[in-house]
This record gives structure tokens, C-alpha cells and sequence, in this order.
């Protein structure tokens, strides 16, 4: 049984010792989870097609005290090559991985279905939107995902204690708008996310068996270079309160700050005995908008 003394934050929550990597970390969501990650022990690499973006990253947001954030790569998440040559590149320097986040997505085509004609919401939709556009979206967004999480097994399961516990885990990123039935405007997108959460589920119960923990983090918004279009020089965005207010359908009336997200993170990154599971962090926006 615990002490008193071992259930403080700063025991539950540490990461020191720990080895992670997250897709897309340089920028967005996945640099708040490099910066909890790292802010409390453990040592992070981050990847990304842009290598630039990385290396800022690191210069950047590298605690002063306790673990690191390592820029891994450059590495395409669609490219097996690229996936298989990041495996053996971080194989060289680590003997395991304690935790996989899968964060790297894009946006994709938008085309709001507002219209109530069928001719002209079938043009608006079909002359917006293309075949190439929607398979660029699943294949980001979801294959990448599934392959990723692949490559990285034998790192993950070399994290085990050999006795049947569920040790590491990975933590798919996916979005409120995978479980939410408005499309706003973004049909690939939303779809996208819902395969992705599907995904994971189907992940964490195949994949148990290895001794890996699967979980989904489905966030609202958060500043990102998605959803704010832009980043400072310190790779860090900006969502103002009255952008998000203006949707109308977010409670918190404010977009998600990088502690929240953080917090997600690390619970999912500690707690041992969740698998499995799908995490809205979105400012209490499905409560609101239709989901199941």
C-alpha cells in the first residue's frame, strides 16, 4: 500500500528515466507534450519533416533542470523508408522507448455544407474537394498512426518489466471533431479522426498482449499551427478567445491552454492501468455538439 508521503504530485507525475518520442513535435500540441514530458524528468525526442522547426524547438523549450528534448529525424511519418530509418536511428541510441505519441496530422480540403439545394451543396462539395485531398488526409492522419506505432513496438515492449504488466504505452492524438456528427466543413478531416479513434481502440486491444498500453487523447481547440495558422519564433501559436467564442459552441468560451493539455498527457503517460480509453479535452465543446 502507498504512503501519504509517495501520492504527492511530483512522485506520481515524474518522468525522470523515462525515454519518449513524439511524432510532429515540434510545433502545436505535440511541443506541449515534449515540454510536460521533459519538464518532469524524461528525456524526449521529437520528429517531424521539418527539421528546422525541431532544432528551434529544443533551442527553445529545453528545461533548465531535470530531462531534454532531442530533435530525432528529419522523418515523413506516410514513409515506411523514413519510419524504419528513425527505428534504427533511435535503436542506436536507446535500448527502450517508455512512451510513443502519435501526433503528427493535417487538415486537409474544407467545403461547408450549407447549402439545402442538393445540386448546388453536391457542386460546392465535389468542386472543393478531391480524391488526392482525402487520401493525403487518411493516410497523415490515420495510416501513418498504425505504421508508426509498428515500427516502434520491439522499442516499446523492450520498456517491460517481463511480467505481464502493461508498462509503455503510446498516445494517438486524435480530435473532438472524430466523435462529433458536425462535419464543419471538414468531411475528411472529422472522418479522418473518427478512423483514428477507432484505430487506437483496436490497438489497444491487440496490441495488450505485448505488454503496451494504447490510449486517445481527442482534443478541442488548442493553439496550434492548424488551428492559429501560424507560429512565433518560438514555434509557439496563439488562439485568441474571441476566434474560439465566435464558433458558438464551446462552454469554456476560450481555446485550450498548453497546462491542460500537458496534464492529459501525463496522466496517460503514468497511469498504469488505463488502456484503452479516449480522452476529450475539449472545453466541454461535446457536450454541446451532437456526438453519439
Amino acid at each position: 500500500m502507498a504512503s501519504t508521503e509517495s501520492l504527492t504530485a511530483a512522485k506520481l507525475f515524474s518522468c525522470k528515466g523515462m525515454v519518449c518520442l513524439i511524432t510532429g513535435g515540434g510545433t502545436g500540441i505535440g511541443l506541449m507534450g515534449a515540454q510536460a514530458l521533459s519538464a518532469n524528468g524524461a528525456k524526449v525526442y521529437i520528429t517531424g519533416r521539418r527539421m528546422e522547426a525541431l532544432e528551434t524547438a529544443a533551442k527553445s523549450h529545453n528545461p533548465s533542470d531535470g530531462g531534454s528534448i532531442i530533435p530525432i529525424g528529419p522523418c515523413d511519418v506516410t514513409s515506411k523508408e523514413d519510419l524504419q530509418k528513425l527505428y534504427d536511428d533511435l535503436s542506436k541510441k536507446e535500448k527502450h522507448l517508455d512512451l510513443l505519441i502519435a501526433n503528427a496530422g493535417i487538415s486537409g480540403p474544407k467545403a461547408e455544407p450549407d447549402e439545402s439545394h442538393a445540386g448546388k451543396l453536391k457542386q460546392k462539395l465535389w468542386d472543393n474537394e478531391s480524391f488526392a485531398e482525402w487520401n493525403d488526409v487518411m493516410n497523415t492522419n490515420v495510416t501513418s498512426v498504425y505504421f508508426t506505432t509498428l515500427a516502434f513496438l520491439p522499442l516499446l515492449q523492450a520498456a517491460c518489466d517481463n511480467k505481464g504488466h502493461l508498462h509503455s504505452s503510446v498516445i494517438v492524438i486524435s480530435s473532438m471533431s472524430g466523435i462529433m456528427r458536425d462535419a464543419q466543413g471538414h468531411f475528411s478531416y472529422n472522418a479522418s479522426k473518427g478512423a483514428t479513434i477507432h484505430l487506437a481502440k483496436l490497438m489497444s486491444a491487440e496490441f495488450q498482449k505485448t505488454g503496451i498500453r494504447v490510449n486517445s487523447i481527442a482534443p478541442g481547440y488548442f493553439p496550434s499551427e492548424m488551428s492559429a495558422k501560424d507560429s512565433n519564433e518560438e514555434n509557439k501559436s496563439h488562439l485568441p478567445d474571441e476566434k474560439v467564442q465566435e464558433k458558438g459552441h464551446v462552454p469554456a468560451e476560450r481555446g485550450g491552454h498548453d497546462e491542460e493539455m500537458a496534464q492529459a498527457m501525463l496522466f496517460l503517460a503514468k497511469n498504469r492501468y488505463v488502456s484503452g480509453e479516449i480522452i476529450a479535452v475539449d472545453g466541454g465543446v461535446l457536450n454541446v455538439v451532437a456526438g453519439k
